[in-house]
């Protein structure tokens, strides 16, 4: 274990020499090329971040390109076979569809809830009462507590005879339904898993939409009430609007987050008839037992499509519904 340590240690001060011998080469080589010393200097003070971009984000975005057009296992030598991965991912069979439709229902129904939900939990905040320091310290600690903590908690509260099941059972009743399985009966599986992100409506959100509520205006809320205004004229008119591009920069986020969700579909296993998340099939390719290392890359990219598609759309659309103060419209 010593060695280890050792080792590692020995590792780290190597990468460290070999930076900071980066960072000397560049700011005597760059004034030989014609560059100002303050370029220099400047160039040469980022160089770490330059680096760690280069290697850890660059490289792997262009090396995935490359082998989403290969057979590739992550030991063998990328063989290359054009289109052939797409095309397999979009075949009527593939895995890709069921996939899809589960990631994409997913964050059409948990995404306007959780902004709703969010923005609510938001306006409770921004009320000036005794001891608000306390409750919004109570409110964002959800989000401090490790998934892995949260997502157990969950899958205890959801189980066949959890808590949950106990509290809604004269409702079942009332239905004419039994307890929900709701991780291992297919028509449960989406709604159990509304029910968990119902958690994400706290933290990061509400505190962006906080910030953007105790930004507006007083003076607006004073004129309101000189109008006549009630509680919903008020918030209809003034604090949506003017909270509007904190929700357009949430709401863009959201989407993001909810294509290339991971974690829950690693800790909640799904009936294979409800399918998984499009983050989870690309980790399973990746590093399942049998590697499949460019269908994964391929999968990744059409992830990227994927994304890119929806935050166009929402960007597109948002000059019908975000306001910004100030702006002035033809």
């Amino acid at each position: 274990m010593t060695q280890l340590y050792i080792r590692t240690l020995v590792d780290y001060l190597l990468a460290g020499i070999g930076i900071v011998a980066v960072m000397f080469a560049v700011y005597y080589l760059l004034p030989r090329l014609g560059a100002k010393k303050e370029t220099a200097a400047g160039v040469a003070l980022i160089m770490p971040w330059l680096l760690g971009f280069l290697l850890w984000t660059l490289y792997p975005i262009g090396a995935s390109l490359y082998y989403s057009f290969t057979d590739f296992n992550g030991l063998q030598t990328p063989e290359w076979v054009g289109l052939d991965n797409y095309r397999r991912l979009l075949q009527p069979s593939s895995f890709f569809w069921p996939s899809l439709r589960l990631t994409m229902l997913y964050g059409v129904l948990s995404l306007p809830f959780g902004l709703a939900l969010s923005l609510a939990i938001a306006m409770l905040l921004a009320r000036d009462v005794k001891g608000i320091g306390f409750w919004r310290t109570m409110f964002y600690l959800p989000a401090v507590i490790p998934s892995v903590a949260t997502f157990i908690l969950w899958l205890w509260l959801l189980s066949t005879n959890g808590l949950f099941n106990q509290i809604f059972s004269p409702l079942y009743r009332l239905i004419g339904i039994g307890n929900p399985s709701w991780f291992t009966d297919p028509r449960f599986a989406l709604p159990g898993l509304l029910i968990m992100s119902i958690w994400g409506a706290f933290g990061a959100n509400t505190v962006i939409l906080l910030a953007g509520l105790k930004n507006i205006p007083k003076h607006l809320y004073e004129a309101a009430d000189i109008d006549g205004a009630g509680a919903w004229a008020k918030f209809w008119n003034v604090t949506l609007p003017m909270v509007s591009p904190s929700l357009f920069y949430t709401l863009v986020l959201g989407v993001i987050a909810a294509v290339k969700i991971l974690d829950v579909g690693l800790f909640v296993r799904l009936p294979r008839e409800s399918g998984t998340f499009l983050g989870v099939l690309v980790y399973q390719y990746a590093f399942g037992t049998r590697s499949l290392m460019g269908y994964a890359s391929a999968l990744s990219w059409l992830m990227l499509l994927i994304i890119a598609v929806l935050t166009a759309i929402v960007f597109r659309t948002s000059a019908l519904w975000v306001f910004y103060e100030g702006e002035k419209r033809g």
